[in-house]
């Protein structure tokens, strides 16, 4: 039986945009392997909270995932492209490596060639994105409608302040799957699992290390949220 090391990203900055969670991710990667006669032997998970994502040093989990599938002489098993990376750059340094990747959505059969191709794709279709929404914001200004209402400021700031709330829960929501993990392996003090997601290189929502307090504090937001949504 062929085997791999399965490999889920995760992004607070880019919540949202695929679809996919951690669990989402492991549910589909598994009823892959399954279907092709894949062993999972390693799991890494990544939990990005910023940006410069785009760069190997940042993303330890990865490197961790082409470490492992090195020593093993195995590919890196993920449920979609954008897992990977949506930069075309970042996947062909990735291919320099010399670990095979499977891709879930794409089937056993898409070769290098086709990864650097739908990277490629996925990439203009970004920056398609991005020049259209220039193009039509320079029409408005153009047209004379002022962009940003100052007289908007409150409205904008409880927006702002809405916005900062969902992206903690969101982080909440990506670390919390992680953390039961840890618990199943008998971590369950609120240190250990400090010490555990710090040793999986997975940093806190402002970029810093795990203590008791955060994860207190996680854990919290999680079942507020969980009562949230029961009460809804």
């Amino acid at each position: 039986m062929t085997q791999a090391i399965a490999y889920y990203r995760v992004s607070t900055a880019r919540q949202g945009r695929s679809g996919l969670g951690i669990e989402a991710q492991r549910a589909a990667v598994l009823r892959f392997a399954e279907a092709e006669g894949i062993k999972v032997i390693a799991e890494r998970t990544e939990i990005e909270t910023g940006k410069g994502a785009d760069a190997l040093e940042r993303r330890p989990e990865l490197a961790a995932a082409l470490a492992q599938a090195r020593k093993a002489k195995c590919p890196v098993l993920v449920a979609k492209l954008d897992r990977l990376s949506r930069d075309v750059h970042f996947v062909s340094g990735l291919m320099a490596h010399r670990v095979p990747f499977i891709v879930a959505e794409l089937g056993a059969d898409a070769d290098p060639f086709m990864l650097h191709l739908y990277a490629a794709l996925a990439e203009k279709e970004r920056g398609l994105i991005s020049a259209r929404t220039r193009a039509a914001l320079a029409v408005k200004k153009a047209q004379g409608v002022k962009l940003g209402n100052p007289r908007n400021m409150p409205e904008a700031a409880a927006k702002g302040r809405e916005a900062q709330r969902s992206a903690a829960d969101q982080f909440a929501a990506n670390v919390l799957p992680v953390i039961e993990g840890i618990k199943a392996t008998g971590a369950t003090s609120l240190d250990a699992i400090a010490t555990a997601l710090n040793a999986r290189g997975i940093r806190t929502a402002r970029g810093g290390r795990w203590h008791s307090t955060t994860v207190r504090n996680l854990l919290s937001r999680g079942e507020r949220s969980a009562l949230a949504h029961r009460d809804d």
